[in-house]
């Protein structure tokens, strides 16, 4: 079996592989001063939970946006499942040029995206992760990543704003039931909600008319079912997306 480990700002993904079925997923916390044996404790529980023994894990492949946690999961992998983990990362074959200025610089969360987007639905391609930030990942049409655009994800805009105005109090991240608030809830609301659809679909339209089509459009992330509705002409809501790019990045360097 495979675990793939998908570790982000503010969460962390984890998915259980038995060949290209995914048998069991979580999602925790990411905390930058966990230990391993703190990490080993907790997949064992989880494993326990699922009914799924861990000494069946003979690979892990990990892509990660922390490097402070690389060598904490490096020593919980060969540790509680003696395995050498795979990092996303230069030199991992990808099967996919990337036309960055400087490709060390791209998150291997969208690198893995790209990847998983382009296999499952062709190119080209537009990838949408709602986290901690929100990615728009490119590919076009000869299956080569381009790039993107990252704008701060609406759980960080909303911080922002309830931190930097005394008088405004958190409300839930929903849709208001109008654009125009009568209170200062659906105000904020409208803005927080709304005003972030609208960044989406104005970016997804300058991102196709520079890219000169009408590129089909993946959302994933934790926020996806949030905003999806809201956004009709997304052709496909992937929750798993980034735990199979990291399936088929596994198989491609072990082959």
């Amino acid at each position: 079996m495979l675990l793939a480990i998908d570790v982000g700002n503010t969460q962390t993904v984890l998915g259980l592989f038995d060949c290209e079925r995914l048998r069991a997923d979580w999602r925790i916390a990411t905390r930058k001063e966990v230990t391993s044996d703190e990490l080993g404790t907790l997949l064992s529980a989880l494993f326990r939970e699922s009914k799924v023994d861990r000494g069946g894990v003979d690979g892990v492949v990990i892509s990660s946006v922390v490097p402070d946690w690389n060598s904490v999961w490096t020593t919980t992998a060969k540790r509680y499942f003696t395995c050498d983990p795979l990092f996303v990362g230069p030199g991992i074959r990808t099967g996919m040029p990337i036309l960055y200025e400087n490709p060390h610089e791209v998150g291997a969360d969208r690198i893995v995206n790209s990847v998983a987007a382009a296999a499952r639905h062709g190119c080209p391609v537009i990838v949408l992760d709602f986290g901690t930030a929100t990615t728009f990942d490119v590919v076009n049409e000869r299956g080569e990543y381009l790039g993107g655009v990252i704008a701060p994800g609406p759980g960080v805009s909303a911080e922002a704003l309830f931190t930097r105005a005394a008088r405004l109090h958190r409300v839930d991240l929903c849709r208001p039931p109008r654009v125009i608030g009568r209170t200062t809830e659906q105000s904020l609301q409208a803005g927080l909600f709304l005003g972030y659809v609208a960044l989406i679909e104005g970016l997804v339209k300058r991102i196709q008319v520079e890219l000169g089509v009408e590129a089909p459009v993946i959302a994933t992330g934790g926020l996806a079912p949030v905003f999806a509705p809201e956004l009709p002409w997304l052709k496909a809501l992937e929750p798993h997306l980034t735990l199979e790019g990291l399936r088929l990045l596994w198989d491609r360097n072990r082959r």
